[in-house]
């Protein structure tokens, strides 16, 4: 993580790993990621794996959801998780006795967005559910 005498700001994933280890979280859901693409970093030190999916690099990035993971974990899940869009990520858990549970991030419009992107994420969660 970084040096905390350093006087070059702390990388939000850093902060975030901090304090997601300081009130014992394994898995936490992340909305205004505001990361570009797709993609997965591990948080050396911190413990936590992050993984995002939001909009393209040359698109302005305003949403983006994810999973902060701990790094422990993540080596004992069978599949990683899928961003759908810039406002829909799953992430797949196996349980005992052959069952399974889904979690979702997700990042839903506000009332104020237009009518065509929410209908578009509705649809998109009712595919998931």
């Amino acid at each position: 993580m970084d040096n905390e005498k350093s006087e070059i700001p702390e990388r939000r994933t850093a902060f975030i790993a901090r304090e997601l280890k300081r009130h014992k979280v394994d898995i936490a859901a992340l909305q205004e990621t505001r990361l570009p693409d797709e993609g997965q970093l591990t948080e050396d030190g911190g413990g936590y794996t992050f993984f995002w999916k939001g909009k393209p690099l040359a698109e302005r990035r305003i949403h983006g959801d994810g999973f902060a993971i701990k790094t422990e974990l993540v080596r004992k899940l069978d599949h990683l998780p899928v961003g759908v869009n810039e406002r829909l990520m799953t992430l797949q858990l196996n349980l005992c006795n052959n069952r399974s549970a889904t979690l979702i991030s997700a990042y839903a419009p506000t009332l104020l967005a237009d009518q065509h992107e929410k209908e578009l994420f509705y649809r998109d969660l009712d595919l998931i559910l």
